[in-house]
């Protein structure tokens, strides 16, 4: 089997041409630094839930649940980014836009500042 042939996935290395090696490992990069945020916000809302109070559901709880499914997105939104920009670069067309930063900061942004209104206000 052609080393070609064992790289997945197939669909994505059988279209346009080999890139530069350096563009397509600081894709690989990024990717990886996606999954890392994932990582992060998963263990981040696992620590929440397993701290949380043993109400019903609580706000940590929620919070912590919230902050999983950031991570899940995070790390799929990752592969989706880095299969769109590894295409674009097999192609020679310019690379895609990145929305996912975005949406992460911002829900992160609404989940910070509905802890503090949670904190001053609700309580």
């Amino acid at each position: 089997m052609a080393p070609k042939e064992r790289r997945r996935p197939r669909k994505l290395y059988k279209i346009g041409s080999e890139p530069d090696a350096r563009f397509s490992l600081a894709n690989e990069r990024t990717f990886l630094a996606w999954i890392r945020t994932s990582l992060a916000l998963v263990v981040s809302g696992v620590a929440l839930v397993a701290l949380g109070e043993n109400a019903n559901l609580s706000f940590t709880d929620v919070t912590g649940l919230l902050l999983i499914l950031l991570g899940a997105i995070s790390s799929l939104g990752g592969y989706f980014d880095w299969f769109a920009s590894e295409k674009a670069l097999r192609l020679g067309r310019n690379l895609p836009g990145q929305l996912l930063g975005v949406f992460i900061a911002f829900s992160l942004t609404l989940l910070f500042l509905g802890g503090i209104a949670y904190e001053f206000f609700l309580r």
